[in-house]
Formats: structure tokens, C-alpha cells, sequence
């Protein structure tokens, strides 16, 4: 990523190894700082509200509240609304694509993902 600014990151994925794989890939590039991981979507919505990160990699699929409701709380709240927000899923039908986006997401990356296209997300989340 080019600029000196530091994009402050928060990881949420009910797998502990896929957030671990994520990451590792987000340590390559020294732009990127990891503030926190959840593993739910209840922790996901108190960590947002507390650390106010730049950029949220969300994952579809969790127990309790799902990405899905996330994002839309997100939506709701004035300090969280232009979080950009990244999908992580396994899915790939048209429909769960088009509901991440009406959900407010601005990219989604699909299990299992490659560091290039991860890299890539982010400088499209972030409008570099």
C-alpha cells in the first residue's frame, strides 16, 4: 500500500484458522496493523464501537448474529456507517454476493483466499 497511513484492521471470523490465515497474509504489508480479532458477531459489534477500526474483514457465516447483521448495524450507527467492511465467505451464489453488498459490505473475498487477492480488496475498500 503506498502512503504512510497505518490501516487499522479488525478480524472477525468464528474459525480460528482462517482468521490466523488472514492474518498472516495481512503482515506482509507493513501498512496494515491488526487491532483486534473476533470470533462472533456480538464481540464483532462491541469491538467496532470501541476500537473504531479503518477496516473490517467480516466473515458470512457465524453463530448468533451473523455477518450479515453486523453489517447492517453498522449502517445504523453515525461513527460506524463508512466502516468499509470486506466479506470473508465460502459462498458464492449471486444472491449472498448481492446481499453483502445491500448489507454495506464494499468487497468480499471467498475462502479459501490468496494474498494477492486479499491485498487487493483492501486498496479497493480502502480507495487507493
Amino acid at each position: 500500500m503506498s502512503g504512510s497511513a497505518c490501516i487499522r484492521t479488525l478480524i472477525v471470523d468464528d474459525e480460528s484458522l482462517a482468521r490466523e490465515r488472514l492474518r498472516n497474509m495481512l503482515a506482509t504489508d507493513p501498512a496494515i496493523q491488526i487491532i483486534g480479532e473476533c470470533s462472533n458477531g456480538q464481540d464483532a459489534i462491541e469491538a467496532i464501537q470501541a476500537l473504531s477500526p479503518d477496516l473490517v474483514f467480516l466473515d458470512v457465516e457465524m453463530p448468533g448474529i451473523d455477518g450479515f447483521a453486523v453489517a447492517q448495524q453498522l449502517k445504523l450507527e453515525p461513527e460506524t456507517q463508512k466502516i468499509p467492511v470486506i466479506f470473508i465467505t465460502a459462498r458464492t451464489a449471486a444472491k449472498d454476493v448481492i446481499q453483502g453488498i445491500q448489507a454495506g459490505a464494499r468487497s468480499y473475498i471467498t475462502k479459501p483466499f490468496q494474498l494477492k487477492d486479499v491485498l487487493e480488496k483492501v486498496k479497493r475498500a480502502i480507495g487507493e
